[in-house]
């Protein structure tokens, strides 16, 4: 089990081993499940569009293709997340904290939503982890008007997409060695997504 969950979190193995469902399904999960916080998208999907050029036996379709199902993934998790927040209501806010679940992530969430307003956050939570996770499920809660939310859900979910899959893509069709740096490249994308986070953090603690 513990070497499953060990696979789902390292973006070479969700794709070596899972292939294309396996990626979509992390996509997914990761704004769709209520546990996909600490699932890596942001390594993933910059992987994977480095894959489609460099190995594509292993995406096994063409990026265009992967662009769309990926952005169809990460659509359908927000909706997913969104209908759960809806359901859920302020009992959310008084859950007690647990392995999978902490009241200080939905506390991150808030103050984004406190700061850039529902449908700006919707597309900045793309790119930080763990707010992603939590942004749809707040706007649930508080009971965002669907068609708003669907809009800059999808809006949010092209940019997500469309902006790492390419960056990768590109990069590995302009600089094919870069495939063997793949360690230092997510080890950077986690540095600087995550600087938005600990930036609201410490200014709480502050």
């Amino acid at each position: 089990m513990w070497e499953f969950l060990k696979q789902l979190t390292d973006p070479n193995s969700i794709i070596e081993y899972g292939g294309l469902w396996l990626l979509l399904f992390v996509i997914f999960a990761e704004t769709g499940l209520l546990v996909g916080f600490f699932l890596p998208g942001d390594n993933l999907i910059l992987l994977a569009g480095m894959l489609c050029k460099a190995k594509p036996e292993l995406i096994n379709t063409s990026y265009l293709i992967l662009v769309l199902l990926m952005t169809f993934a990460a659509v359908l998790g927000n909706v997913v997340g969104f209908w759960f927040g809806k359901f859920t209501g302020q009992k959310l806010y008084a859950k007690k904290d647990s392995i999978i679940f902490k009241q200080k992530h939905i506390e991150l969430t808030k103050s984004y939503y406190n700061k850039y307003g529902g449908n700006m956050t919707l597309i900045i939570a793309r790119f930080l982890p763990v707010v992603r996770t939590f942004a749809p499920i707040i706007a649930g809660v508080i009971k965002v008007d669907v068609v708003k939310f669907m809009v800059f859900n999808l809006i949010g979910a092209i940019v997500w997409i469309l902006s790492l899959s390419s960056i990768g893509y590109f990069l590995v069709q302009w600089f094919p060695q870069i495939i063997n740096y793949m360690g230092y490249i997510f080890i950077a994308l986690i540095v600087i997504t995550a600087l938005p986070i600990l930036k609201i953090l410490f200014k709480k603690q502050g």
